[in-house]
């Protein structure tokens, strides 16, 4: 797929209330678009409810984007509407590939703002709640329009209408979508495992994925010795 390095924000979006769901309880994942520019600092969209401290949000997933052409994809095919906030995103955002940006890609968000990409969105028992649909979590998976999270290394307003533009892109070629997925070469794994550039989240998901890759391997080694 080829990258662009221009795009746009649809909508800044955030949870102002929690939604109750059923055998989760209270989620900050009912996002809705703000009016008007919003404060991001290093942790996040002022005024976007977190609930989940503990696996949403932080430093290195403060801001979370998701494509709005990925968005228009799932509406036509679950034929409902997926307005800005409906996937727990806090930017909606356009001509910019979320799920195929390369991790340790630096974008310009309007004037001032600088977001870092870092680990990819994995779909969670809150998602599948919120969404109502048969195997949510499995066919979004396996779709792996994933979205990605965002460290935020510059502070200021986001609005929509404002230009996202890519200042920098690590030429190790690892997106969010193929860390997910685990399509990533054991070399570049270990790569996104040491480099100190790179955010603690990303040390850490690279270093789950490596360790996933070798137990198959092995599992796959044992297999090609075994006696018929």
């Amino acid at each position: 797929m080829t990258l662009s390095d221009a795009g746009s924000v649809l909508a800044v979006c955030g949870a102002d209330r929690p939604v109750a769901l059923d055998r989760i309880g209270d989620s900050g994942i009912a996002k809705t678009p703000f009016t008007g520019a919003v404060s991001v600092t290093a942790e996040g969209v002022v005024g976007d409810l977190i609930c989940d401290t503990k696996h949403h949000g932080g430093i290195d997933q403060a801001v979370y984007a998701y494509s709005d052409t990925e968005a228009r994809r799932w509406a036509d095919e679950l034929d409902r509407d997926l307005a800005p906030g409906w996937f727990g995103e806090n930017l909606r955002v356009d001509g910019v590939a979320v799920s195929d940006a390369v991790i340790g890609e630096r974008w310009r968000v309007g004037d001032t703002v600088e977001l870092e990409v870092t680990i990819p969105r994995v779909p969670c028992r809150t998602f599948a709640a919120w969404a109502e649909e048969d195997r949510w979590v499995a066919r979004f998976a396996d779709r792996a329009d994933v979205g990605a999270y965002l460290k935020v290394l510059v502070p200021g307003p986001i609005a929509a209408g404002d230009d996202i533009v890519v200042l920098d892109r690590p030429d190790h070629g690892v997106t969010a979508r193929a860390l997910f997925t685990g399509d990533v070469t054991t070399a570049a794994l270990e790569h996104l495992t040491t480099d100190p550039r790179y955010a603690g989240k990303v040390h850490r998901e690279a270093s789950k994925v490596l360790r996933r890759q070798t137990r198959e391997a092995a599992r796959t080694a044992r297999a090609s010795v075994a006696p018929e």
